[in-house]
């Protein structure tokens, strides 16, 4: 799982999590020279429409599309993220080795499950990949993660961080849009709370939202499950 050393990793439950969530966050970074990575946890098989082939192209394009350096999939069931020990340890090799400073991934309170259980494995992964006693079958060296954020997927909520995304907005509807079996409704396909008329108008409303918060056009919200460190309310630069 080469490169290690990855600056931010996003964990989604499906491929597309990140995209809708903190698609502005990873491309913005990746310009900036960041590494970014993707690790979704499952193929999204129970899809209504589209196949697992085809979701993972429009995966890949998504993530050529915002300059992410690698995608890892886990491969655990569409709607069996049972938190099982297994699980959370494969979590925690992908941690450990690609060493992120940063973790992204979902709010824990949404109207998926799988979202919900995501957010709660990585949690725990993210714990676990620190204790020194604490094996893999690679034998990888522990890891401290530097920070964990949870992004929001289906809904909005207060943030304790709004990051201007507005510079790669359109890059991030792009690799939204590169998901074309779940947000365009092709014939013969199902309607979708993804594919429905209103689903993007609201990403993009939501986005809006936040980046008004900050006197930005566009913005994505994280929240922290821990007090965030600032060493001063004012600074100097620049007096």
């Amino acid at each position: 799982m080469e490169p290690a050393g990855i600056d931010l990793l996003a964990f989604g439950a499906h491929p597309d999590d990140v995209e809708i969530g903190a698609g502005g966050i990873l491309a913005k970074h990746a310009a900036e020279g960041f590494t970014v990575a993707i690790c979704n946890l499952t193929e999204a098989e129970l899809s209504s429409n589209g196949t697992v082939e085809r979701r993972r192209m429009e995966s890949q394009k998504a993530g050529e599309i915002l300059g992410v350096r690698k995608q890892i999939c886990l491969g655990f069931p569409d709607r069996g993220l049972t938190g099982s020990p297994d699980q959370i340890l494969k979590i925690v090799q992908v941690i450990r080795q690609l060493k992120p400073k940063v973790v992204l991934a979902p709010y824990w309170q949404d109207r998926h499950p799988d979202h919900v259980a995501c957010s709660r494995l990585v949690k725990e992964a993210v714990f676990d990949a620190a204790i020194r006693m604490k094996r893999t079958p690679g034998n990888e060296a522990p890891h401290r993660v530097t920070q964990l954020y949870h992004y929001f997927i289906n809904d909005i909520g207060q943030a304790d961080i709004i990051v201007d995304i507005s510079d790669v907005y359109e890059t991030k509807i792009k690799a939204v849009l590169a998901y074309e079996t779940q947000f365009v409704r092709q014939s013969g396909e199902v309607d979708t709370p993804l594919n429905s008329p209103t689903y993007l108008s609201m990403i993009r409303g939501r986005d809006q939202l936040w980046g008004h918060q900050i006197g930005s056009l566009y913005g994505e919200a994280l929240v922290s499950p821990r007090p965030i460190k600032q060493s001063y309310l004012l600074s100097k630069c620049g007096q």
